[in-house]
């Protein structure tokens, strides 16, 4: 009985370590056919994120806790929009959004647009939220106006 406990802690972690590398190749997968379905240019980072970079900007480039004002427009591989702010933008800090961004803005300068193409586990997860299901590939189309 001693040894049936760690064990059934060690197969749930092994279980969910699994599941895990499963959708990060799943989601890649996706990723890997929208960029050639779409002829895109991207650039992988490592994290399981690509980025798109149509046009680079001069002005200043964002870190990761930078302030920012942003247009842009959120929607699933299908192209089915759940989320878009209007040219204005909306300005956050990157530290308070998902991960995804807060680690993608930061390759755009001041002026920069692109694309952002986010596996789940840099959006939001396995649970979703608002209207997004879970484990899903996101796409956005950003605009980087401001880094304050």
């Amino acid at each position: 009985m001693k040894y049936f406990i760690p064990l059934v802690f060690l197969a749930i972690i092994f279980g969910s370590c699994n599941k895990e590398k499963r959708q990060a190749k799943k989601d890649e997968d996706i990723i890997k056919k929208y960029i050639s379905d779409y002829h895109l240019s991207a650039t992988a980072t490592g994290s399981g994120l690509y980025y798109v970079m149509e046009i680079t900007g001069t002005g200043s480039q964002a870190s990761a806790s930078s302030q920012v004002t942003v247009a842009y427009k959120g929607y699933f591989t299908d192209g089915k929009i759940f989320d878009q702010s209007d040219t204005a933008g909306i300005t956050f800090g990157l530290s308070q959004v998902i991960k995804g961004w807060t680690e993608g803005i930061p390759y755009f300068k001041e002026g920069g647009k692109g694309k952002l193409l986010i596996p789940s586990k840099l959006g939001y997860g396995s649970e979703g939220t608002n209207g997004i299901p879970g484990n899903s590939v996101l796409i956005f189309d950003i605009n980087l106006i401001d880094v304050l």
